[in-house]
């Protein structure tokens, strides 16, 4: 996010190297692993997926050598509004159990659709290193569980994000408590101190040394470490040789889409963050709550609270400005039961018993499946359709069919829910 913020406010000021550090941006195509069952575009604004790499590549196996599989170690949305007035960045625990959908693989195979940690999908799309599928992984698996369409996407590797602190001389922290975190590598005295190269990304990184452990304490360290980049960031730009350091630096960390591949792309997306006040920039999290509470034992993932995360990913969708205050007056809602939700499911497709077999999914989700059969006509989409107080049984029912929005009945009420079946159904996640 930092990068993406700061190649940014100064990529216009040094025209004399705009040609190596733009050539410094990697551009990766996914539009062809993203398929086309993909989230319709109802409201304004932009959708920009930022991954956190943690690939060890260019650390000399310094840090972590060990690991596997590159994931996503961190995941945000940022949605700057189509007002240009107001923008949102939200962050997506790592630990969220999700259903991740079909991914191709760049051997050439595809993978199988199943539940796991959001994080895996980065992993699974790159599996052979190919940085184009492994985003588009991760693209699919957000826009089929959040329902938002992403317009771009930017990743960030480790390496970028030490070498851009260390051309800043350092950030400094001021940890309540000595922190001694072996996964981490970190070993900080409490205080203030400059933190720098592996002791930066030890601090962004500690988790099980730190608060409560969980990924969600993390976010929160993260959150603010970036905002202590993009200030001290802006203190040191007037300094030609730390601007090119840090821009430097930046730069060969970035991959993007095609259309942000290049410093006047990214220039002109930072002009959009620029002019948003300060005030109207919401940091958010995705309301979650401990997988535990569903299922006794696993007591190292979360779900998305419902009906909270269903909203806020709503407004996303239809450019609605979200602040903290209102999330988490949604967050303090109960979902209603699913098993007092009357569900009719009709099959608007060609492709015989595709009511009974959702229904039957629905029902091992709790949902009261009343009827089945066949739509009157075919459908040439998906639908989910509602009478007079039954909204909240219908958004309860959407928040497991992402990019599906529900609307109230037209003509007789039906008694029920209904989901109409179209050849766009998205997965059902749950």
């Amino acid at each position: 996010m930092a990068a993406a913020a700061l190649v940014l406010g100064a990529a216009g000021t040094g025209g004399w190297f705009y040609g190596e550090l733009s050539g410094n941006i990697r551009g990766a195509g996914v539009g062809d692993a993203l398929g086309d069952d993909r989230p319709r575009t109802v409201g304004g604004g932009t959708n920009i997926l930022v991954i956190g790499s943690d690939s060890r590549a260019g650390l000399g196996g310094s840090y972590g050598g060990e690991l596997a599989t590159t994931q996503s170690d961190t995941l945000m949305l940022v949605h700057l509004s189509g007002s240009g007035e107001w923008a949102t960045v939200v962050s997506f625990p790592r630990d969220s159990w999700v259903r991740i959908p079909a991914c191709a693989r760049g051997d050439g195979t595809t993978s199988t659709p199943h539940d796991f940690k959001i994080n895996a999908a980065f992993a699974i799309g790159g599996a052979t290193g190919d940085t184009a599928k492994a985003a588009a992984c991760a693209i699919r698996t957000v826009e089929r569980n959040a329902g938002v369409r992403v317009d771009h996407f930017v990743i960030v590797d480790f390496r970028g994000f030490t070498g851009m602190v260390n051309a800043l001389d350092g950030v400094e922290v001021c940890p309540r408590r000595p922190i001694h975190d072996r996964k981490a590598r970190l070993d900080l005295p409490a205080g203030c101190r400059t933190v720098r190269d592996r002791e930066a990304l030890g601090y962004v990184r500690a988790r099980y040394s730190m608060g409560d452990g969980t990924d969600l304490g993390r976010i929160g360290r993260q959150q603010e470490f970036v905002r202590a980049v993009l200030a001290k960031a802006g203190s040191r730009l007037y300094d030609p040789e730390s601007l090119y350091r840090f821009l430097d630096s930046a730069t060969r960390s970035l991959t993007t889409d095609p259309g942000l591949a290049g410093l006047k792309p990214l220039y002109e997306l930072a002009s959009e963050v620029r002019d948003v006040p300060a005030d109207r920039i919401a940091f958010l999290t995705v309301p979650n709550h401990p997988r535990a509470r569903d299922v006794p034992g696993d007591t190292a993932n979360v779900v998305w609270h419902e009906p909270a995360a269903g909203e806020l990913f709503a407004a996303l969708g239809q450019d609605r400005e979200m602040t903290r205050d209102q999330l988490k007056k949604a967050a303090g809602r109960p979902a209603p039961a699913t098993d007092s939700v009357p569900v009719t499911v009709l099959n608007g497709t060609d492709t015989p018993g595709r009511a009974r077999e959702l229904a039957g999914r629905l029902g091992a989700l709790g949902f009261r499946v009343i009827a089945t059969g066949n739509a009157p006509a075919p459908a040439g989409r998906s639908t989910l359709t509602y009478p007079e107080g039954l909204a909240a049984g219908a958004r309860a029912l959407a928040t497991h069919l992402p990019g599906l929005d529900p609307a109230p009945a037209a003509g007789a009420a039906s008694g029920a829910v209904t989901l109409t079946i179209g050849p766009d159904l998205p997965d059902l996640t749950g």
